[in-house]
């Protein structure tokens, strides 16, 4: 047997070990983000020959009380990697799990510190630091969006004064307000507690927060999303168009909420790509 696979190893033809030495996702490696309850980001980095120059900071979701890595993160980032897009998935902390004071403003720290350190190693990893996003799903999108319209007031230790500012957002099926009346209310209680001030939801509401400043916006929801209600990405967009900032809103009638996953790759991430492009990364 071994003799055989020896042979069957031996006849392929180098041209195709080189197209698949070109084509293959470099193996992930697991970086810590400063700190000590784990928190870290997940890299995704494309073959040289295939690089695009652009990366990618992938945020999962999970309502504020796990993290949909599974489905939401390691999968995605994969994805991007596969086109040329350097991908990162954050693992961040979670605020119901954290008896800290300051539990709301965690995750965000957390996602500074990723797209600090992205950028940070941008030569070394091989793209533009001027050119890293962020995708995020669900309550990832509430963070995304977040680091998004909350760049300018950075929660974490910043001496060389990197832009914490993404170069574009893609918000999935996103959670966006904190308003009661369109927020997903375990990702809100999970965040900012049962009695949140009026100062903490709009703070957090990222619609409120869009500035001339904001970062090009994609968004993607589905009308009859069950668990996060569309207008979520409506007013994002109505936001965003009202400064004037590039976004484009892809709405589907059906498929509720986390339908990406059960679409075929191409179909979803296709338009991000293109959007990608048109903003010039």
């Amino acid at each position: 047997m071994k003799n055989i696979i020896r042979k069957l190893i031996l006849s392929v033809p180098l041209t195709f070990c080189f197209w698949l030495l070109c084509n293959v996702v470099l193996a992930q490696q697991v970086i810590p983000l400063p700190g000590e309850a784990g928190q870290a980001i997940t890299a995704y980095l494309p073959a040289k020959e295939k690089a695009t120059g652009t990366a990618v900071l992938v945020i999962p979701g999970g309502g504020y009380s796990f993290l949909a890595t599974d489905t939401e993160g390691t999968p995605i980032a994969k994805a991007f990697a596969e086109r040329g897009i350097a991908a990162f998935v954050l693992k961040y902390r979670l605020p119901d799990k954290d008896s800290t004071a300051n539990k709301s403003t965690i995750a965000l720290q957390d996602a500074q510190q990723a797209m600090k350190m992205i950028k940070e190693k941008a030569k070394e990893w091989g793209y533009d630091m001027n050119s890293v996003g962020v995708i995020g799903f669900s309550a990832g999108g509430h963070l995304a969006a977040t680091l998004g319209t909350q760049f300018s007031k950075s929660l974490i230790d910043n001496p060389s004064n990197i832009s914490l500012r993404p170069a574009f957002m893609i918000l999935v099926y996103p959670v966006i307000s904190m308003q009661e009346s369109l927020t997903h209310m375990g990702s809100r209680i999970n965040l900012l507690g049962d009695k949140p001030t009026a100062e903490q939801v709009s703070w957090f509401s990222a619609e409120q927060n869009v500035s001339w400043q904001t970062p090009p916006t994609y968004l993607t929801h589905t009308a009859d999303d069950g668990v996060v209600s569309v207008q979520n990405s409506i007013v994002m967009y109505q936001a965003l168009i009202k400064e004037k900032i590039k976004a484009e809103l892809h709405l589907y009638p059906e498929g509720n909420h986390g339908f990406i996953q059960r679409l075929p790759v191409s179909e979803w991430i296709d338009p991000m790509l293109l959007f990608i492009k048109k903003c010039g990364f």
